[in-house]
């Protein structure tokens, strides 16, 4: 009895400890994810009234605007996310990205040209509970089988990406704006219009001065902010419902939207472009899981934000109905005097928290962009230490807050502007319908006819608001298209020369015939050190190889070809990250590493990658040879086979690590063979670097006489190799179009894709190469 009353005790324990996590992450997520949405009551009345709508002022006008708003918030934002969609999550991420990710891995529709088939065999590759051996269907293998249709579905996916991008654009210009256009009201002195959009500059340029310091640095402000915004409006609606018409109540039911359209006819339809502001910021529910739970998320949403936002569009609602003269500026007129002035800070603050969430989803956005080759290469820094993910990125800040206020300074009105918010929204929202229709078939894998019934719901109720935001586009929707395409042009021209580049090393990667031609000294001088190759290739060796070669008459005694790429998974497992493998026979000490990194992973400057590569490629051979021993051969070596090794300790590698100026450390197995000159310059450089210093460590090899002597031998180069020094070799590439090619390809390569790689970073410095140890091979490239 006593036992079960304790194993009760402790189960009611653990809930209380589980349902509080859960309620802190909700409140946490009101500051990220929902200050876009929250802010929406500023300006959905004024930009739906904007149109010809201004000709139906009468109730029954207001009654089907409001029992719009009311179906909208409950069938896309409730239903479609809340529901359905955030159960779509990628191990836990969302967003475009996430849903693209999971396709590609469940059917073969990735463009990445550098797939292989060990990254199937990463945790993260697959769902919990997915069947790997699924009956292939007719459609999966059609999509497969055409890539054309793969690319249709790469370009859809980056429209959706650059229509996010148009929102970091788009929100903090509306939020700012329409917070404060309070500003203009007569009964607070009425400021003029020129002032408001100087105000607003002066805003917007501060906040995206303040991105370099990182949103953990304010973010304990945010969750309080939007709580007592959204408490604030959800009361003022509540009193607006009481004191105007509560007969409002009655616009809940759909009747009254049939009503509005008999009446309205075009017009009605036509208004629906600001209807839809209601349910901006929706997309940020998904696109944000990964900083969150989708539980977190749902309670947030279904507790407070649906209830407050549902009142306060009913009070202004009710206000309206009574005051049909005030749509112009309904919100704040709506609010009682006595509180306009609190409730005004209020809503600049909650519009300058809903501006910084998009702003950051923009960056993550570009990152996983820049993580897929889709592109150029650009500084992330990394804002928190402990906070993972927080990144900002200082070129795409400012080029956000150079199109920030010149949309501000071009349009300087709310409606204006809300016509191409409300277009770049909807967009995403359609995006993501039909990518879950296919999510649907292939990840969930349901009945086809299940996936056809998800489509037409949701895409007709999207699609009627896409037709409508589409005939505003002379009205300021162009804005959000040619955003979108600029940045789409410049993804794909980036992909398009990446892969072209990488087809170009593919082709033309040297034959082991001809390695092996060379012997073990591969024909020239091996001097001590450690030589890292990059390369882009996963198999084969470069062409990069062969052209050094030609022109060196030395290299190093220790050879790795290193590959650093992208897997379409949001994280890598640090102890699945290293692939370690062997080119050539053992005596010409040649080996491969490929490191894998997820599009949600932060590549930092690791200042233990030489440590770590070196105790995997010790751990490598010992598993090689333990291998050769079982099957009698040690001789054998099995060329292009590829093994996860586990870097996280020296265990298993024959090798003992310890501090270079560790006084138990003894006598090393070599001497450094750099020279003092050569040391100095090293201090001088870490000096100039700001002082960082990297761990220096010492490897002895174990004494254990057990060990193969060819191990020993072989492990005893690596040891030497090591001492002697590492160099980094990377290929210094000039890409230029064949000259039969169409115009089409040689625009793309000789001008766009080159004009691209000499603004972006080099790729030394995104791979975070010290300049000190560098090594740069020109080679030109005819793709």
């Amino acid at each position: 009895m006593d036992e079960e009353i304790a194993s009760a005790a402790a189960r009611q324990g653990q809930w209380k400890h589980q349902y509080k996590a859960l309620s802190l992450l909700a409140f946490q997520s009101f500051g990220v994810v929902y200050g876009d949405l929250s802010t929406s009551p500023l300006y959905v009345f004024k930009s739906a009234m904007s149109g010809n709508l201004h000709n139906y002022e009468d109730e029954t006008t207001i009654f089907g605007l409001l029992s719009l708003i009311f179906w909208t918030l409950t069938l896309v934002p409730l239903l479609k996310y809340v529901i359905i969609v955030l159960a779509a999550d990628d191990n836990g991420e969302g967003g475009t990205f996430a849903l693209y990710s999971l396709l590609c891995r469940h059917a073969k529709l990735s463009l990445l040209p550098n797939q292989q088939a060990a990254d199937e065999e990463l945790s993260t590759y697959y769902q919990p509970g997915t069947d790997r051996a699924a009956v292939s269907s007719p459609f999966k293998r059609f999509l497969e089988k055409h890539k054309k249709l793969r690319t249709c579905l790469l370009l859809f996916v980056l429209f959706g990406a650059c229509m996010v991008i148009g929102d970091g654009v788009l929100t903090p210009t509306i939020s700012v704006l329409s917070a404060l256009s309070g500003l203009q009201d007569p009964g607070t002195g009425g400021l003029g219009n020129g002032w408001v959009v100087f105000i607003a500059c002066v805003v917007l340029v501060g906040l995206f001065a303040l991105q370099h310091r990182g949103t953990h640095r304010v973010a304990f402000m945010f969750a309080p902010i939007v709580v007592l915004w959204l408490l604030s409006i959800g009361i003022i609606g509540l009193y607006n419902i009481i004191h105007w018409n509560p007969r409002i109540c009655l616009a809940l039911s759909p009747h009254y939207i049939v009503k509005f359209f008999k009446t309205t006819g075009k017009d009605g339809w036509i208004a629906l472009g600001g209807i839809l502001l209601a349910v901006t910021g929706t997309e940020a529910m998904f696109a944000d899981l990964g900083h969150f739970t989708a539980a977190s998320i749902r309670l947030a949403f279904v507790g407070v934000i649906y209830p407050c936002l549902v009142l306060q569009y009913m009070g202004q609602a009710a206000y309206l109905s009574k005051n049909m003269s005030d749509v112009h500026e309904s919100f704040y007129l709506s609010i009682p005097r006595t509180v306009f002035w609190p409730m005004f800070v209020l809503a600049s603050l909650a519009a300058i928290v809903g501006s910084q969430a998009i702003i950051s989803a923009t960056f993550s956005i570009v990152k996983q962009c820049l993580s897929l080759g889709c592109f150029p290469r650009v500084k992330v820094v990394h804002t928190s230490r402990w906070i993972y993910g927080q990144i900002y990125i200082p070129e795409i800040n400012w080029i956000l807050m150079v199109l920030c206020l010149a949309v501000t300074i071009g349009f300087r009105d709310v409606t204006v502007i809300g016509n191409a918010y409300g277009l770049a929204c909807i967009t995403v929202m359609f995006i993501t319908t039909w990518l879950m229709a296919l999510i649907i078939i292939f990840v969930w894998q349901k009945n086809i006819l299940l996936a056809l019934l998800f489509l037409l719901f949701f895409g007709a109720i999207e699609g009627a608001y896409l037709s409508s935001s589409f005939i505003k586009v002379p009205q300021g929707g162009w804005t959000s298209i040619a955003f979108a395409f600029v940045f789409m042009f410049i993804m794909y021209v980036w992909h398009y020369g990446t892969r072209r580049k990488y087809l170009f090393d593919l082709q033309n990667k040297v034959s082991m015939k001809w390695i092996l031609t060379l012997g073990p000294s591969l024909g020239i001088m091996r001097v001590p050190g450690i030589g890292l190759i990059y390369t882009e290739l996963v198999t084969g060796v470069p062409a990069i190889f062969s052209h050094f070669v030609t022109n060196l008459p030395a290299f190093h005694q220790v050879l790795v070809f290193v590959c650093v790429k992208s897997v379409p998974v949001p994280y890598v497992p640090a102890e699945e990250r290293y692939l370690i493998g062997r080119i050539g026979p053992r005596q010409y000490r040649m080996y491969r590493c490929i490191v894998r990194y997820g599009y949600k992973d932060v590549q930092k400057d690791d200042e233990n990658f030489e440590n770590h590569l070196v105790m995997s490629i010790a751990k490598f051979i010992q598993m090689e040879a333990e291998e050769a021993a079982s099957s009698g051969s040690y001789e054998s070596s099995n060329e292009g086979r590829m093994a996860v090794i586990h870097t996280t300790d020296a265990a298993g590698t024959g090798l003992i690590m310890r501090d270079s100026n560790d006084s138990a450390a003894g006598t090393s197995l070599t001497r450094s063979s750099k020279s003092e000159t050569l040391q100095s310059l090293q201090s001088i450089y870490e000096q100039e670097s700001g002082g960082i210093s990297r761990r220096r460590v010492r490897f002895q090899l174990e004494q254990e006489e057990q060990i193969n002597p060819q191990v020993r031998d072989e492990l005893s180069d690596l040891l030497e190799a090591k001492e002697a020094g590492v160099a980094y070799i990377i290929g210094h590439s000039y890409v230029k179009a064949r000259k039969n090619s169409n115009l089409f390809k040689s625009f793309a390569i000789n001008y766009a894709y080159s004009f691209l790689r000499k603004n972006c970073r080099g790729p030394s410095v995104t791979l975070h190469i010290p300049h000190i140890s560098l090594i740069e091979v020109g080679m030109i490239y005819y793709v």
